[in-house]
């Protein structure tokens, strides 16, 4: 069975056809800390090495810097079957942005094609095949937006962490270990620098580009999800420029489609996006 993005299950999920969305888990509980074992030194303190920090800060200020953008990214999550066995589960982003109030997404697959259009006013969700629209009033920047837009509908953006205004700053907020790994020159199709972050419900592995310190791949875990599950984004057709056509941030063939409630699938409380727990839902 194909796997349908957020946006799609928003709108389907609206006009009745009764897809609903997968759930994660809530996290168990931490255990107890233990004592280390007698004779054995303790772990050593987190560390955060000065060239993963430069690497870091790098493509974070590349990623800031562009006034403009668009890039490729696909998604790629894991979710247990039924049996327990892994599946990987992948959908392809096609991103075009200006800062700070204009966002544009284009998924053409897997599963049902949909597209995301925002212009510092509105939102506006379409599904093409079903000619369905969704519109809403928006906040005024890209940043607030990702908040509102789960918030409201459940939409969820696996690739936001590139296009805040501030890339770092959730690093600098929850990161307490880096450090170096090495050169790669298969991913991406151009050398990359590998570091390794971690933060307590986060660990995650970056790909950033030698040349343009742009990402090429993010693998990302957390480790109080039951499952474990690994998430990833591989990052392509990079594009950095000043402006973008007003053009490119709205579509005449959306507007004109059948209205539909801009809210979450179904009934209840949204699912938490990955790394956060799941809300108590009131008996």
């Amino acid at each position: 069975m194909q796997r349908l993005s957020k946006l799609t299950l928003v709108l389907l999920a609206m006009s009745g056809l009764g897809i609903t969305r997968g759930l994660h888990a809530q996290p168990p509980q931490q255990p107890p800390a233990t004592r280390p074992a007698p004779g054995r030194a303790p772990n050593p303190p987190p560390h955060i090495e000065p060239k993963a920090l430069e690497i870091l800060k790098a493509a974070c200020d590349a990623l800031t810097a562009a006034k403009a953008m668009s890039f490729t990214a696909v998604n790629t999550y894991e979710k247990a079957a039924r049996n327990g066995q892994p599946l990987y589960y992948a959908t392809l982003n096609q991103v075009t942005l200006q800062r700070p109030d204009k966002l544009r997404v284009i998924t053409p697959g897997d599963g049902v094609p949909d597209e995301f259009y925002y212009n510092g006013k509105t939102m506006m969700a379409y599904v093409p095949s079903e000619d369905l629209v969704a519109v809403a009033d928006a906040p005024p920047t890209i940043d607030q937006l990702i908040d509102v837009a789960w918030e409201k509908a459940a939409i969820y953006f696996p690739f936001s962490d590139v296009i805040v205004s501030d890339p770092c700053e959730v690093i600098d907020k929850s990161m307490t270990s880096a450090f170096y790994v090495g050169q790669s020159k298969v991913i991406g199709g151009t050398t990359t620098d590998m570091v390794a972050v971690a933060g307590e419900d986060v660990q995650a592995e970056l790909w950033i580009g030698v040349a343009d310190h742009l990402p090429r791949l993010i693998r990302v875990v957390y480790p109080n999800e039951p499952a474990h599950s690994l998430y990833q984004t591989e990052y392509s057709h990079w594009h950095l420029a000043d402006k973008i056509d007003p053009a490119a941030f709205s579509s005449d063939r959306a507007a004109k489609g059948k209205p539909m409630p801009f809210a979450p699938p179904g009934p209840g409380t949204p699912a938490p996006r990955p790394g956060e727990p799941a809300k108590h839902q009131p008996e």
